[in-house]
């Protein structure tokens, strides 16, 4: 296969790999080990493939990079149309980043049903990698409602305490949702003919989709419903906790590292893409409800005793920060959201590896049982001291640069958004610190804590990699934002169409 025809199957193949490995795993005998290695094997394919995009990204192209566009079904007019900007390219390699993580996390911790688990893991990374890579609404719309049905087996299969409750909380709450978004495209279907995200832009930009003036604001909150629930912003907020403490920790990585990036990448890609006016027009309380989840999100966390419920609060806080930056319509403000996504999906997804580990070995989450855990378990503390110094904000850090960004493009838009937004940052470094010298200093209260292992070789195997990118990220963010910056300004531009419109009048 010569370059140009890797080039145009190459997002197929990233796609449908773990696919491929989880319909291999049904063939293969119930030997834990076996599947596990396969498992890790398969993933590690995937992120070596998405490799790729990175290598041979074009910055400078205008639209998307690895197009791939095929007529699928005559009627209705589908499309299996792919393709990836500097956005969407650096969600598909977290994705692959993290799941094999995710394999190694689970190697002892899964016992039962191990092949069904390891085969829903790949399903889910299939699935999230679709929606991220899919220019057609309709393949998008199946790849998005196709990650509920793994997630909320895993939740509700390998979960702990009210898993069932969980599980179908999150199913409900996200696919009643998605209805609405569902209505959307087909309206904009009926209207057009057309499925095609890119044709479909280029229509509203230049006003041929009738009736879409009186339309749009209901088209955009069919859309923005959906995505708000997924994120999830307040007040839609509600199943993540749940689903988050009950979920295997494979379960929380994924879920908090790329499937909460799913609502945000969607705000950017088809809120602002396909309803710049609506966008616009929208944005403020938007933005209040973003400021809302950052602040409530954070003060939640602080008094929570449950060490995997704080972290799934500190999630909302945080999406919080990209849903604010998205909508600033500022070039720092949505370079730093795509930025916040990356960093807290290494980060958080890095918190609940560390939460399991412990789970692992004292079958708790409660932050009273620890205390003085630095003493029997140094490597496990400095790793976790790591991870929560590069969620606080730490700079040369990941989480710092996007925060910072964000902040910086929420002061342009409104300086009561970026000062409000400031706090945000405070409250993590509280909650955070907070939970780490409870955990881990003072005297050892439970005296089976003084024989907790420490970290073993495939624990650090695990950890290192995304201790390693915080720091990567932190130190050299010009390697993202380099890809990053212009899909950035292609998303800006109606927005500065709009206000020179607005000036020449």
């Amino acid at each position: 296969m010569n370059l140009a025809a890797l080039h145009s199957w190459i997002l197929t193949l990233v796609t449908f790999t773990p696919l491929a490995g989880a319909l291999l795993l049904l063939l293969i005998p119930r030997r834990d080990r076996d599947i596990r290695v396969f498992a890790l094997v398969i993933s590690l394919l995937a992120f070596v493939m998405s490799l790729h995009l990175l290598v041979h990204f074009d910055g400078t192209k205008a639209g998307f990079n690895f197009e791939f566009d095929h007529a699928w079904i005559p009627t209705p007019n589908i499309h299996y149309h792919l393709g990836v900007d500097g956005v969407s390219m650096w969600l598909v390699v977290l994705t692959t980043f993290l799941t094999p993580l995710c394999v190694l996390i689970s190697w002892k911790s899964i016992s039962e049903r191990v092949k069904e688990f390891f085969i829903l893991l790949l399903v889910l990374e299939t699935a999230l990698i679709g929606v991220f890579v899919s220019l057609d609404l309709f393949l998008f719309y199946f790849f998005w409602e196709a990650t509920l049905i793994p997630m909320a087996l895993l939740i509700g299969m390998y979960g702990h305490g009210r898993k069932i409750y969980a599980a179908v909380k999150f199913f409900l709450y996200t696919m009643v949702a998605s209805v609405f978004m569902l209505a959307a495209i087909l309206w904009l279907y009926a209207k057009t003919g057309t499925f095609d995200f890119v044709v479909l832009q280029n229509a509203v930009h230049h006003g041929q989709i009738p009736g879409y003036a009186a339309a749009s604001f209901w088209l955009f909150l069919g859309f923005f419903v959906a995505f708000a629930v997924k994120v999830p912003l307040f007040p839609f907020h509600t199943w993540l906790p749940d689903a988050h403490v009950e979920a295997p920790t494979a379960g929380s990585v994924l879920l908090a590292g790329v499937l909460l990036k799913m609502g945000t990448y969607g705000m950017l890609r088809f809120n602002l893409g396909l309803f710049p006016e609506q966008s616009r027009a929208n944005a403020w309380w938007i933005m209040v409800l973003a400021l809302i989840g950052i602040i409530y999100g954070a003060l939640v966390a602080l008094v929570q005793p449950n060490m995997k419920k704080l972290i799934a609060y500190s999630s909302i806080s945080h999406l919080g920060f990209v849903v604010l930056g998205i909508f600033s319509f500022t070039s720092a403000g949505l370079n730093g959201a795509t930025y916040v996504m990356l960093a807290h999906g290494i980060s958080t997804g890095g918190l609940f590896m560390l939460a399991g580990i412990l789970y692992e070995r004292r079958h708790t989450y409660e932050i009273s049982e620890f205390g003085g855990l630095a003493t029997p378990m140094p490597v496990y503390a400095s790793f976790f001291l790591f991870i929560v110094l590069a969620s606080v904000g730490l700079p040369l850090l990941n989480g710092f640069i996007g925060e910072f960004l964000v902040l910086t493009g929420a002061f342009q838009a409104r300086a009561v958004y970026g000062t409000l937004g400031a706090t945000g940052v405070i409250w993590a470094a509280g909650y955070l610190l907070w939970m780490y010298q409870r955990v881990f200093f003072g005297k050892v209260t439970h005296e089976v804590n003084n024989s907790l292992p420490d970290l073993n070789l495939r624990e650090k195997t695990a950890l290192a990699p995304a201790a390693v990118m915080a720091l990567v990220m932190g130190v050299a963010p010009l390697f993202w934002l380099s890809t990053i910056d212009p899909a950035v300004q292609s998303v800006l531009a109606p927005f500065a169409q709009m206000a020179s419109r607005v000036v020449g009048r």
